[in-house]
């Protein structure tokens, strides 16, 4: 199968990848592995992550369209108060962590819409499901990716004059032997100043596998996990307290925090601060992550709010994923813990009246879209990242560093992004690190090979650092990243030129910069402090 772009992983990253060629005209296969486009945003059942002001700027356009289209999609379909219809900033989860808690089901529904007339048209090919296993070089260029679908396992080869990487974790970078980095980078090569002095390659960020849960009643608990005392007994070192307990470190202090829960509670979903600047605890984890208020909607609709599991517990930083001897059974250690945090909720979990378990507790798959009622896929914080003609490193951003001087401006700049320095436990051993950021550019030379020259990142696998992927990961900045490179693989097509020769070039550079301003692609911010 032929385009003139194929892209591999149709996470965030990847659909917006896709929809920059799609609208310079350009044709794409676009693979996904799991059965909804949406990647963090869906099948992972991540609510998006953002900055304090979203709702103004510092997002591309087309996000913009995808956040106003699950608005609307809850406008047009779901049966909403009158108060919460009314609402410009409707959040339908009211969720603390985003101003834009949703079920995963909507995105996937508005992402689809999204994309529908191009695949109408043919343009746009979609394989799902299937994975990447193998590529073809000749040089240094990518010749073609062969993908396999999951189930019946048949056999498709790609090829495209640019080839995107948008998956997960990097999958096409040791296929086509794409020079790239895993883990801790070392202080002495990247001068920054939260590094190790040696670098730790297998030191990387936990992975979690997600799931969906609400409280009604009768008794859902599920079945014991057969690892559930290895981890109900569990204390990692630095923890302070059991892994499956209500204590945990405060990201940002390191502090002993005690987090609260309480199934359904009588909120307001209109006074919720859902501003991670103004309200940036996870102190009560049922509202932390709460993508259906029950109060949002007309009375009876629901009978309980739904709420995420992305909490500290489920966090899996045994050992890495990526490039690991046996990736599959650490993959399904991840999600036993996260079976063995459900039952425990139902069965142990200690109570403000003094009692343990919540067994009214029910695990919904059917909201994740997965017959394990966990999440389809898993959330890796962390990705295989090209070695790249500019990486970005602490001190370009960071807030202790840089100050109220803000990041570095680039000169080359293909999109914005806003997030803190969040680092969740990582395999080596290392508690979080979680520091102030200014608001940051994406510089394109973070997007290009130091070699390979039509081979595009499209998603958190960019030259950034294990540090500065704590700030690039978030959602509107791999939808960014990704746009930005489906764009440019079409720029280059329509002009015949390179990626390298684009960023090299000024002349050539400020008219792609102007196509991606034209476009909705914001390259810098206003005057606004970092948090």
């Amino acid at each position: 199968m032929d385009a003139d772009v194929v892209i591999i992983g149709g996470g965030l990253g990847g659909v917006a990848a896709a929809l920059g060629a799609l609208r310079a005209g350009r044709s794409v296969v676009l693979t996904e592995e799991f059965d909804w486009l949406g990647g963090q945003l869906t099948s992972q059942a991540v609510p998006p992550d953002e900055s304090s002001w979203v709702e103004q700027f510092g997002i591309t356009a087309s996000y913009r369209q995808l956040r106003n289209g699950i608005r609307d999609y809850y406008r047009a379909h779901y049966p909403l108060t009158e108060a919460a219809r009314a609402r410009p900033d409707l959040n339908p989860g009211a969720g603390s962590v985003s101003r834009l808690c949703h079920e995963p089901r909507v995105a996937v529904a508005v992402i689809d819409a999204m994309l529908a007339p191009y695949r109408g048209s043919r343009r746009l090919r979609v394989l799902q499901p299937y994975r990447p296993i193998a590529a073809d070089t000749d040089g240094d260029t990518v010749t073609s990716v062969t993908v396999r679908h999951r189930l019946d396992g048949a056999e498709i080869i790609l090829t495209a004059p640019y080839i995107l990487d948008a998956t997960e974790t990097g999958e096409l970078l040791p296929l086509a032997g794409v020079e790239y980095v895993t883990g801790f980078e070392s202080r002495e090569v990247t001068g920054e100043p939260s590094a190790p002095a040696v670098a730790q390659p297998d030191n990387m960020q936990a992975v979690s596998v997600c799931f969906a849960i609400d409280h009604v009643d009768g008794d859902h608990t599920i079945e014991r996990p057969k690892n559930y005392s290895f981890w109900r007994d569990y204390r990692p070192p630095f923890w302070g307290a059991n892994l499956l307990s209500w204590q945990s470190p405060h990201p940002r202090t390191l502090e002993q925090t005690v987090r609260s829960f309480t199934p359904n509670p009588d909120d307001d979903p209109a006074v919720m601060i859902s501003d991670q600047r103004l309200s940036p605890g996870d102190a009560n984890l049922w509202t932390f992550r709460r993508i259906a208020a029950r109060r949002n909607f007309v009375p009876g609709t629901y009978d309980s709010d739904i709420v995420i599991v992305n909490w500290p517990m489920i966090d899996y930083f045994e050992a890495p994923v990526i490039d690991s001897d046996n990736p599959e059974y650490h993959l399904e250690q991840a999600a036993e813990l996260s079976r063995s945090v459900m039952y425990w909720l139902q069965t142990e979990a200690p109570r403000a009246d003094g009692g343990t378990g919540f067994p009214g507790l029910r695990l919904r798959g059917d909201v994740t879209g997965s017959d394990t009622g966990l999440a389809q896929a898993p959330y890796h914080r962390e990705s295989r990242r090209i070695a790249a003609e500019y990486t970005v490193v602490e001190q370009d951003l960071s807030h202790d560093v840089r100050g109220d001087k803000g990041a570095v401006e680039y000169h080359d700049s293909v999109g914005v992004g806003m997030y803190r320095i969040d680092l969740h436990p990582s395999t080596g051993g290392d508690n979080y690190i979680d520091v102030a950021s200014c608001p940051f550019q994406i510089p394109l030379g973070a997007l290009i090979p130091q070699r390979v020259e039509n081979l595009l990142p499209a998603g958190k696998n960019i030259g950034t650092t294990h540090i500065t992927n704590g700030c690039y990961r978030l959602h509107p900045i791999e939808w960014n990243i990704g746009e930005a490179a489906g764009t440019l693989a079409a720029y280059c097509l329509d002009n015949g030129t390179t990626p390298r020769a684009v960023r090299n070039d000024p002349t050539q550079l400020s008219r792609f910069q102007q196509v991606l301003a034209t476009a909705g692609v914001e390259l810098s911010w206003p005057t606004v402090a970092g948090y």
